[in-house]
């Protein structure tokens, strides 16, 4: 499982999530009954944020992560390569990067924050969609309901609960709201982090699998600049030690 955000405010667009990497150990006994299922930690070390530097386009992933037994950081890789030209942006990718995962895990659980800028007539559009694989959905998040007009806000993908507990109205509790609107693109920043980390932290304390943790990676794209990571976890070695 994962937990990822995309805010989406004036002045940018700020994409999060974690790192880690969660999988269920299937088995079957000798006699060929199955075993009890274990939910584990793979790794602390995944990459679920990307970005597309020639389209200047980035991408979240959530969801089923394992498909064909290649992280989705490959398929991704694979994809740009191969199907993505100079030309595309970030109107095109959401359908071209759904069929070419429809084409072999037609039924995958995976999705997809596609976030980007388009310039339309000396504009600068933003454009934030979500995908869905196994489901062939592809939404524009960040318009209104059944018009053009843009909206600002944030949406978030995986193991929500927890940031839907404390943002979304329930009835007869209102809370107050978030003025994405006069947002700030370091208030977005912050918030993402906050988004993450508070699910990090929240599960730490609850009876429940750990599936979301590790470092958490931040990606800014703006309308006027490249694209820059305002966090991203590095390789390492091992660290020094005295002697």
């Amino acid at each position: 499982m994962s937990f990822v955000i995309t805010v989406y405010v004036p002045a940018g667009i700020v994409m999060a999530s974690d790192s880690r990497q969660s999988i269920t150990i299937e088995g079957a006994a000798p006699d060929g009954k199955p075993l009890t299922k274990i939910e584990t930690v793979s790794s602390d070390f995944v990459y679920k944020t990307f970005l597309l530097e020639r389209q200047k386009v980035g991408i979240n992933s959530f969801g089923e992560s394992l498909l064909g037994k290649i992280p989705t950081e490959s398929h991704i890789k694979r994809f740009s390569e191969e199907v993505l030209d100079d030309a595309d942006d970030v109107t095109t990718i959401p359908s071209k990067l759904t069929e070419f995962f429809r084409k072999d895990f037609p039924k995958a659980d995976t999705a997809f924050h596609i976030a980007g800028f388009k310039s339309i007539e000396r504009k600068s559009t933003p454009y934030v969609f979500c995908c869905h694989v196994g489901k062939n959905e592809i939404e524009r998040k960040n318009v209104a309901t059944n018009t053009e007009n843009i909206v600002y806000g944030a949406t978030w993908g995986g193991q929500a609960d927890i940031i839907a507990s404390l943002l979304l109205p329930i009835p007869g509790q209102p809370k107050p709201p978030i003025l994405w609107d006069a947002m700030t693109i370091q208030d977005a920043i912050d918030f993402a982090i906050y988004a993450v980390r508070t699910t990090i932290d929240t599960m730490r304390f609850q009876a429940r699998p750990k599936n979301v943790g590790g470092p958490v990676d931040v990606l800014l794209i703006s309308p006027d600049k490249l694209p820059r990571w305002i966090q991203i976890k590095e390789f390492r070695g091992e660290m020094a030690r005295s002697v």
